[in-house]
Order: structure tokens, then C-alpha cells, then sequence
């Protein structure tokens, strides 16, 4: 009965949050994808003008598949960007790709709260991934100690996604920083992009929150077993 009710009342609303946050982002992306940038810049020339004006060379950049699976992987330096931002020339793409350009700053400053996530990013998969199912067996199975194991291995996970909020957050601000700076795109246009970052920096919202929803599910349901 608890188990349905903390579901129902806690993670059902974040959940519709994350539904509307991934609606908000493609609508977003799908909108300035449509609007050409006045200087007919990719998102491609737009990363490697940023990371040069940054005095950043041992990053690259290459093209992925999918949409909207753009990252900066700190291990090995190289920012990836998917097909719909590498050669295109819209405020979608440039928007985007400063967006992973600000992590490869962030790299290079040393930013506290990116090197904490890279540094937990082992034990939040462990987490995310293990936690909720060690969780669920130790209330099938009435095991407390496994509940409280699956339950601390999900709180780093939860860790994570909090501490990814300012780093996405931060790596946005960077992003219209440069942008601007480097007269990439004109005012106009650097509103289309800040609303595409925006929606974006929603979806992060959302899953902190959802992982917290069930972090606190998780904890209610121990509660109410002693």
C-alpha cells in the first residue's frame, strides 16, 4: 500500500515534470534549428572558434550519431556533437555546441563542481543501476540491510544529479559568455539560443528531482517497516 501511495504521490509528479521538460527542449531545438545564424556558422566551427579563443588545443571534436546527444568527455578531451548540431548552421546547433564547449572551459579551470562528477560518475552508474533493485529486494525479501545498502548506493546517485545542476547551469552561462564575446551571434539571436539552453538546463531539474522523489520513496518505505 505504501509502495503504490509514495509512487503515486512523490515520483508521478516529477515524472510529468521530465515528460514536459523533454517536450520544452525538442520543441525548443526543433524551433532555432529552422533559424540560420547571420554569420553561416556550423556548430562544428563554432566549438573549435570558442575552444581557440580560449587557448584550448588538446580537445577535439567529433561527429556522433542521434539528436541531442551532445557531450564533452573530460577523460579523453574530445567534445562529441550529434548530426543535427556538427555541420548545421542554425541557433539550435551553435547554442548547443558552446554549451559542450563551456564543459571543455570548465576542463580547463578546473571547475570543482565537474571534477566531484567525473569523480562520482563510477559510483553514481553503480548506484543508479543497483540501488533501486537492491531496494526492491530487500522489501520483497524483508531484508533490511539490504534495503539500507540499496538505498545509500542510490543516494550517490541522486549526489550525482545534484551536483550536475551547476554544471550545466554554469557551462550554459558560459556559453552565452563566449558567444557574445566572440560576436558569434547578435543579440537577437543569442535570445533564440539562451532559450534553447534554458529548456535544456529543465530537463536536468527534473531528473534531480525525480531522483530525489524516489530517494525519499525509498526512505519512507524503510521507515515504515520498522
Amino acid at each position: 500500500m505504501y509502495f503504490d501511495y509514495y509512487y503515486l504521490v512523490l515520483v508521478v509528479p516529477t515524472l510529468l515534470l521530465s515528460l514536459y521538460a523533454q517536450f520544452k527542449v525538442k520543441s525548443a531545438f526543433s524551433k532555432y534549428s529552422q533559424v540560420q545564424t547571420m554569420r553561416k556558422i556550423s556548430g562544428k566551427e563554432a566549438a573549435a572558434l570558442l575552444l581557440r579563443s580560449n587557448s584550448i588545443s588538446d580537445v577535439s571534436i567529433q561527429r556522433v550519431g542521434g539528436s541531442l546527444s551532445d557531450h564533452y568527455d573530460p577523460s579523453h578531451k574530445v567534445l562529441r556533437l550529434s548530426e543535427p548540431v556538427y555541420d548545421k548552421t542554425s541557433i539550435a546547433a551553435v547554442g548547443v555546441a558552446a554549451h559542450e564547449t563551456g564543459h571543455a572551459i570548465q576542463d580547463k579551470e578546473k571547475y570543482a563542481p565537474l571534477v566531484l562528477r567525473s569523480t562520482l560518475v563510477p559510483v553514481a552508474n553503480i548506484g543508479s543501476s543497483a540501488g533501486p533493485y537492491l531496494a526492491l529486494a530487500g522489501i520483497i525479501f524483508r531484508m533490511n540491510l539490504l534495503l539500507n545498502i540499496g538505498i545509500i548506493l542510490f543516494a550517490c546517485a541522486v549526489l550525482f544529479y545534484l551536483i550536475t545542476l551547476p554544471v550545466e547551469i554554469d557551462a550554459s552561462r558560459r556559453a552565452l559568455k563566449v558567444l557574445e564575446h566572440n560576436a558569434v551571434l547578435s543579440q537577437e539571436e543569442l535570445k533564440g539560443a539562451k532559450k534553447v539552453l534554458s529548456a535544456a538546463a529543465l530537463t536536468y531539474v527534473a531528473s534531480a528531482l525525480t531522483a530525489m522523489a524516489n530517494l525519499l520513496r525509498l526512505i519512507l518505505i524503510s521507515r515504515d517497516r520498522r
